[in-house]
């Protein structure tokens, strides 16, 4: 880290200068390092600051700080400047930083004066930590999603992505209907961290994995002797949620006497601890979820519809993945750049054929399920790339019905292919073709048409023989 600034050479190991711009010392060192002079011009830049941030040093040199880092304090908050100016070294400050690729990268930051050896201040030096794996350990952790955590730019997510902050921002309670797997306490944890609540609470309930009486005490908590075991107050989650929101998972395998109980709640605002004597009053916003059809529920009889229109204020429906699967590569490449960080991996990505049976198959657990191949894959690949083999045993068995691409297959022709396998689905029928894709259909048209133009031009192979004639003609 860095140095005290009365000593001139003590935040370079050995007494290193740091004009050298090859300096062995500084590029063994894992933390990025680099110092500048007055004029704010880079003077040295080791290999772990290229690394961290992707810019090569002969890049780097000379050109001024704030145009290599593009940090988020390099205006205001500059942690080098406040050295200079006050003489004092900065410990462990946090800043953002763009990678060459646009990314974000959090880095931790400590700074000190570079003097000559006759102690005269030269200019800065900054040393810093790539803090990218830390932060996704946390997020692990902790559980604490962000808005940018749900990956995906298909016209479906996009369409959501746009009414989210206005349902955040306002108190009403909010329906998410979704198959198991899609990420719908992903969409319930960005309502609440875009809503006036954020600082407050959020408190996650699976409403399916307790029995009614549990399911009452963890909900609404109970008084010291309620019961036998109850030797002091617990106060259940929705008061441990005041301020925040409540998540409701699973809210349509809820049985009919807690559904009587929860809509006085959500009438009331009130809950009613086991052993109490007075109502409680909650300030509290409710999102609940269900894998099910609480329509469908309501006219069997199995939900009550007073409930199912108390809870149904907003309703968003989060999508399969099979219905998007234009985020497939996205979230493929977000997943596998996610357990390169967790497991201190260098895996560059999938091959095509991979790709291709990814990008076949169906999805009955959606999400969860490609998160759990791509984990699988990382777990039995010892290369660079995942390859067929990787795969679970149902995606590494040739479909004789399915042509998976040759090596060195381009995505276009994937997407071609994909096109064409869609359309013998529905037997030729595009708009039902691009529902299933994720596409519009002018999107799919235009696609077909650009196929039969290169057929045509000898550019690319015609479309397979096997695509319906209903399906080609214009």
């Amino acid at each position: 880290m860095a140095a005290e600034p009365n000593n001139p050479n003590q935040h370079l190991p050995g007494g290193a200068q740091a004009g050298a711009p090859h300096d062995p010392i500084l590029d063994s060192i894992n933390e990025g390092v680099f110092t500048v002079d007055h004029q704010w011009r880079i003077t040295a830049f080791n290999r772990a600051a290229e690394r961290i941030t992707g810019v090569r040093r002969q890049d780097a040199l000379g050109r001024r700080c704030s145009d290599v880092f593009r940090a988020n304090i390099c205006e205001e908050r500059c942690a080098l400047r406040r050295t200079l100016a006050s003489g004092k070294p900065v410990m462990g400050a946090t800043a953002g930083i763009v990678g060459v690729d646009g990314s974000r990268i959090p880095i931790r930051i400590s700074t000190a004066l570079l003097r000559a050896p006759d102690g005269e201040v030269t200019g800065g030096v900054e040393t810093f930590q790539d803090l990218s794996r830390v932060e996704q350990l946390r997020k692990e952790l902790e559980a604490r999603y962000t808005f940018e955590d749900i990956v995906g730019r298909s016209k479906a997510l996009r369409s959501l992505f746009e009414i989210l902050p206005q349902i955040a921002a306002s108190a009403s309670t909010v329906l998410i209907e979704g198959e198991s797997g899609t990420g719908k306490e992903l969409f319930a944890r960005a309502i609440h961290q875009l809503s006036p609540r954020a600082k407050k609470r959020f408190v996650a309930v699976n409403c399916a994995a307790l029995p009614d009486a549990l399911l009452e005490s963890e909900l609404f908590g109970y008084k010291a002797g309620a019961f036998t075991d109850a030797k002091k107050d617990k106060p259940g989650r929705f008061a441990l949620a005041d301020g925040g929101t409540i998540f409701l998972d699973e809210i349509g395998d809820i049985s009919a006497a807690m559904q009587v109980r929860l809509l006085r709640v959500l009438q009331e605002r009130v809950v009613e601890p086991l052993g109490a004597i007075e109502p409680v009053k909650v300030n509290v916003r409710v999102v609940a979820a269900t894998n099910k059809d609480l329509a469908q529920l309501v006219q069997e009889g199995k939900f009550r519809e007073d409930l199912f229109y108390r809870i149904r204020v907003v309703h968003l429906r989060i999508p399969p993945l099979r219905e998007r699967r234009e985020d497939l590569p996205l979230l493929i490449d977000h997943l596998v750049n996610r357990f390169n960080r967790l497991q201190e991996r260098e895996i560059a990505g999938v091959s095509p054929e991979v790709l291709a049976r990814l990008m076949d198959h169906n999805y009955p657990g959606n999400v969860r399920e490609l998160e759990n191949i791509v984990e699988q894959a990382f777990v039995l690949c010892r290369g660079a790339m995942i390859e067929v083999e990787h795969l679970p045993v149902e995606l590494r068995r040739i479909d004789p019905s399915v042509s998976t691409p040759a090596p060195g297959t381009n995505l276009r022709a994937i997407q071609r292919q994909m096109i064409e396998l869609a359309l013998q689905r529905h037997q030729g029928n595009r708009r039902q073709a691009a529902r299933e894709l994720g596409i519009d259909p002018s999107t799919l048209y235009r696609r077909l048409k650009a196929v039969s133009e290169r057929a045509r031009d000898g550019s690319q192979p015609r479309p397979s023989t096997t695509t319906p004639p209903k399906a080609r003609r214009r």
